[in-house]
Formats: C-alpha cells, structure tokens, sequence
C-alpha cells in the first residue's frame, strides 16, 4: 500500500513540475536583440554606454537576453539608427533625439536645445516632471519608445579656427552644430551642418567647416580636433546638459515580459548615470593636457551670448506657432527650467560659485 501512495505521489509531483516547467521557461525566454549605436566605437564614454546597457540586461537575466551593440556606421549610418528601429532593422539604438528634429523639431527637447536645461535638471524633468511622459507619447508616431541611457553634461562650443570676437563672426561660419541649434545659428548668419561624429575630424581638417562641437575635453582629445581647429571656446549654450536615449521599437518593447521590462528600465537608467559620471570624471584632466598642448581656451563674449539667446527664443515663438507638438512640449520645458533656476540660484549656483572662488585662490 504505502509503495503504490509513494509512486501516485511521485507522479503527481512529476506532473506538477511538467506543468510548472514551461510557465518558468515563459517568465525567463531567451531573446537576442540588435542595438544600433549613433556613435563610433573609438569613444568609450558615449558609445560605452550603450554597452554598459547591454551588459546589465545580460547580467540580470542570467545571460538569457542577450543585446548585441553595433557602432555607427556598421547596420546603418549614425543619424539613421531611429529609421532602423521604425523599419525593424535592429530592435533597438542609441542615440541623441535631436538628430531627427528634421523630423520633427520636438525631437530636439529629448537631447537639448539652446538655453534649456542642464543635467541634473534634465534627469528631474525626465523621470519626476512629466518629461518621459511627453516623450513617450510624441514617439508614439514614430513606434518606438524612449528611456533616457546617458548624459555629457554641459558641453563646450566647440573648436574655431578663427576666435569669436563678436557677434558678426558668426555670420558666414560654416560650423558641424547638433540638432535645433542650427537654426538659431542662421539666425545670425551661421552655416549650420550636421555630420556624424566620425565624420568631423576630415571636414574640419580639409576646411569644409570652420568651426565643429561635439561633447568636451574627453572626446574632443581623443578625436583629434585640436591638431586641426586651435580655439576652444565656452559653453555649448546649445547643449546644457545633452540627454542620450536607448530607442525600441514600441512592439517589441511592449512583446517583452514585464520582468524583462523592468530590467530594460533599470539598466538604462544605470548608464544614464554611469555615462555622466565618465565623463566628469574624464574632462579635467583631458582638458589640462589640451591647454598644455597649445589649446586657445576662450569664453563666448557675453554679446554673442546675448544675441544667441535672443534669437533662440525668437525661434522658439516661430517654431510654436506652426507645430501644435513643439508648442505643448516647450512650454512645460521651459516652466520646468524657470522653477528649477529658483532653485539652482539660491543653492547650488551660490555652493558652486564659493567653492570654485576658494580653488583660485
């Protein structure tokens, strides 16, 4: 008697484990995914971030997802990797939002526009001011959906063959100028082009251009741009604090399980931060070494600074009064930016502004 219990017992449990073993399976399947980066792999601090994504959603699914990353230019060129998502070449990339503004302008408040936000701003808008919401919902039309995957921080403006003394040196500049920032340029005169950043070095190099940004001390030096533009000048008013983004495809997102969807949130936010802090921690010294090499450091004169914001906000009121899009996501923005100035003025600008006053002395 107690041997047939023992054998209806074991196959009852053989059962319920045949039963339980495929729900298991589902919860945790094996995907493999393709990732598009807009970046060269040369840069381990943007493009790195990417990985750092890939390697997290490894690592948290036992290897069970698997995101392999391409660098520009190996699937699709650098400023098509949304078109690949849109078109299911890859399932994802990683890239600046403001690449496609030609798209739409709205595009450009997902990375920066002149005069916005700066990082930790941009972060606070993202995640607790309603910013992802918005973002979500425009991509939308364009099936996808975004989770912030990186920052550089304030950049610089950029290397010059000739200083910018005033206002009217702009006029006429031929200039690689990311995103919306362009258009503000031409209304002083500048030439604005977008090319990908493997492409700046030659351009600039063969006088295409007159005049390239990209990020900072970190990857300008390791792209070579002081060998061939001498003046650096300071801030990028254009990019207070550029956000990069991981783009999936919206089906393939929402196709995921709920465990594997959490685990895409968690490490994109992982190389938001990550990114960041490579590059805070890189710029000083790459910077030092860029000055000793012969490096003209040079501030935008404050006229140039005013008439740069001047004509943005002209753009800004242009822009909104024919895209219903741009209207709706500027003016939350730009509400958002105001109240964190109250902020920013009386705590951190003041913290800042003594300690970097000690440092000089």
């Amino acid at each position: 008697m107690k041997r047939r219990q023992f054998i209806k017992t074991a196959g009852l449990a053989a059962a319920g484990a045949a039963i339980a073993a495929p729900a298991i399976a589902q919860s945790a399947p094996e995907i493999k995914w393709r990732l598009t980066s807009s970046f060269p792999k040369s840069l381990d601090t943007i493009y790195g971030a990417a990985e750092t994504f890939a390697k997290a959603v490894a690592e948290a699914t036992d290897n069970k997802f698997q995101i392999q990353c391409f660098g520009a230019g190996e699937i699709v060129p650098a400023l098509q990797a949304l078109d690949a998502v849109q078109e299911g070449t890859v399932e994802a990339c990683h890239t600046c939002m403001y690449y496609y503004w030609g798209k739409d302008p709205t595009f450009a408040f997902g990375t920066a526009v002149p005069f916005g936000l700066n990082s930790r701003q941009m972060n606070a808008w993202f995640y607790h001011g309603g910013g992802n919401q918005m973002i979500d919902e425009f991509l939308g039309d364009y099936k996808a959906v975004g989770f912030p995957a990186g920052n550089t921080g304030t950049q610089m403006g950029g290397w010059f063959r000739k200083e910018v003394k005033t206002v009217a040196d702009i006029n006429g500049l031929k200039m690689r100028i990311g995103g919306f920032a362009g258009v503000v340029g031409q209304k002083l005169g500048m030439v604005p082009q977008l090319i990908a950043g493997g492409d700046i070095y030659p351009a600039l190099e063969k006088g295409t251009i007159d005049a390239a940004e990209w990020v900072g001390p970190y990857d300008d030096e390791k792209l070579g741009f002081n060998k061939v533009a001498p003046v650096y000048h300071y801030p990028g008013w254009w990019e207070g604090g550029a956000a990069l983004h991981l783009l999936i495809g919206k089906d393939k997102f929402n196709a995921l399980p709920k465990n594997y969807q959490s685990i895409v949130r968690t490490a994109a936010a992982l190389a938001n931060v990550d990114c960041q802090a490579k590059y805070d921690a890189g710029n000083p010294a790459a910077l030092r070494r860029l000055v000793q090499a012969g490096t003209q450091l040079k501030p935008f004169p404050q006229d140039v600074m005013e008439a740069c914001f001047k004509a943005a906000n002209e753009v800004y009121a242009e822009t909104s009064a024919k895209n219903a899009k741009f209207k709706k996501m500027h003016d939350a923005y730009m509400a958002f930016r105001n109240d964190e100035y109250l902020w920013w003025q009386v705590g951190e600008y003041t913290y800042d502004n003594f300690m970097i006053r000690q440092r000089a002395r």
